[in-house]
């Protein structure tokens, strides 16, 4: 994840997300951007990452391309969730939409991997609770 300080932006590391809970890599970033904020981080807590994700929705910005940080293999772009009126059924409905971007190095992850992502991605944003087990 990347956080913005004073200082310029800096790249916490949440390590083994994969082996964590939501609750758990929620509550660990949040105490992440916190130190971060208050340049108390540790080298080894900012070196070492494979993926970044870079919000920028809570400023209103609906997408932007994300620059990976090397030695990172991608980085994912989110922005704001929007309203959006979408035609179904006898007549229209508010739905809403969240466009995210990812930029990956196809020198380490290959175009439909990264394809596979997003889809995966999707699925689990539309269906929350597929991410409970």
């Amino acid at each position: 994840m990347a956080v913005a300080t004073n200082d310029g932006l800096i790249v916490p590391v949440i390590f083994d997300a994969d082996q964590k809970r939501m609750r758990d890599i929620s509550a660990e970033a949040k105490e992440l951007a916190k130190r971060a904020r208050e340049r108390k981080l540790k080298p080894e807590e900012y070196t070492g990452s494979t993926f970044s994700i870079s919000n920028l929705g809570m400023f209103g910005i609906d997408q932007f391309t994300a620059i990976i940080n090397p030695p990172e293999v991608g980085i994912l772009a989110v922005g704001t969730a929007t309203d959006v009126v979408v035609p179904g059924g006898d007549g229209f409905t508010v739905q809403k939409r969240l466009r995210v971007t990812m930029s990956c190095d196809h020198r380490a992850v290959d175009g439909a991997v990264g394809a596979e992502f997003l889809r995966t991605l999707r699925r689990l944003i539309e269906n929350p609770l597929m991410l409970v087990y």
